[in-house]
């Protein structure tokens, strides 16, 4: 399975205005500038409920589902239908709660950990057997919190390591694409040295 490359890279977060700078909207944050690195547009297709483009040079679609998290699973189905790929070669890109800001984890297959996003494509997919890329958002640390606190803005210095993780992931975006994928979880997932 390591060395099968992403055809499918999808962002999970909330459509609308007001959810943009949420810690839930981190999956668009990572591929909005993945679409902007491979000169891809995205524009709003209907049958896959999302804003989808095709970096044909990479051979990759990015899909930002706009179903609302809970409902991510029916906006990857239907493009993971209509071209025919299979969940290992889908990378699902999304904010985590139990990685601290700055924090990443790549990793195939596994639980949701209660993500709905996660949740739901896996139910669309009929398998967990996909790549994820975890973005650290920290916890609130009562988990009757969590709701409120997804759906917020980060703190300036917790959206700067949240902002440098991101990049750091968009580093090791070419070892996904020629789909050496333990050479990028190497990188992705060693923790940042702090600052001195």
């Amino acid at each position: 399975m390591t060395q099968v490359a992403p055809k499918l890279v999808v962002g999970l977060g909330n459509p609308g205005p007001e959810y943009v700078e949420t810690r839930h909207n981190a999956g668009f944050w990572f591929c909005e500038l993945l679409a902007r690195e491979l000169g891809v547009t995205l524009s709003h297709e209907s049958r896959f409920h999302g804003l989808a483009g095709n970096a044909r040079s990479a051979g990759v679609w990015i899909l930002l589902p706009q179903t609302f998290m809970n409902r991510s699973g029916q906006s990857v189905g239907a493009l993971a239908r209509f071209y025919r790929i299979q969940p290992n070669e889908i990378l699902v890109v999304h904010d985590e709660l139990d990685i601290l800001p700055g924090q990443l984890k790549l990793k195939c297959g596994g639980g949701n950990g209660g993500h709905n996003g996660l949740k739901d494509i896996q139910a669309h997919l009929g398998t967990p057997d996909f790549w994820r890329l975890r973005i650290g958002i920290g916890h609130p640390g009562d988990r009757n919190q969590v709701a409120n606190f997804v759906l917020h803005r980060p703190p300036r210095d917790e959206q700067t390591l949240i902002d440098e993780s991101i990049g750091r992931a968009l580093d090791a975006w070419p070892k996904m694409l020629a789909g050496e994928w333990e050479r990028a979880t190497a990188a992705v997932n060693t923790k940042p040295k702090p600052k001195a």
